[in-house]
């Protein structure tokens, strides 16, 4: 397993995390971001989707549960939010192999509801607030629950 880590004290530190962890975009295409209510789990996202060439506005799918964005090239980021599921057969109704099995790029806030479901390689991204508002501890790991 491969990690790093990043000390966020401001927005704009966003940016070095949102670059590093595109570099591990391939081939794992699910990233899981773990962290309190209000860690800045959809913020990240938001800047890492900036970063990523999408042009439509980044929300938290809190009720659809699933949102879909395109890059300027195109390409799908599946962004989505379990926070809300209370049975894991909600995320199988969903559909959530094609997404996560699908090719495309997969953000997932709250995937301890359905840790079960991740695949083996995927990225997990740690976020913990600090005493501080805004400042951050952000770790990213490589995961590969196959080989561990």
């Amino acid at each position: 397993m491969t990690r790093a880590s990043f000390e966020v004290n401001h927005l704009q530190d966003l940016d070095a995390v949102s670059d590093f962890l595109l570099q591990w975009k391939e081939p794992y295409k699910v990233m899981a971001f773990y962290g309190p209510m209000g860690a800045g789990k959809t913020t990240l996202i938001k800047n890492l989707c900036r970063r990523m060439g999408v042009t439509d506005e980044v929300n938290s799918p809190t009720f659809s549960i699933v949102n879909e964005y395109l890059t300027i090239e195109g390409e799908s980021v599946y962004h989505f939010d379990f926070y809300r599921i209370n049975k894991i057969e909600e995320a199988y109704d969903i559909g959530y192999e094609n997404y996560f099995y699908g090719g495309s790029c997969c953000l997932i806030e709250w995937p301890e509801k359905i840790s079960q479901l991740l695949p083996d390689l995927h990225v997990k991204i740690e976020i913990t607030p600090s005493t501080s508002s805004e400042q951050r501890i952000i770790v990213c790991s490589l995961m590969d629950l196959a080989n561990s």
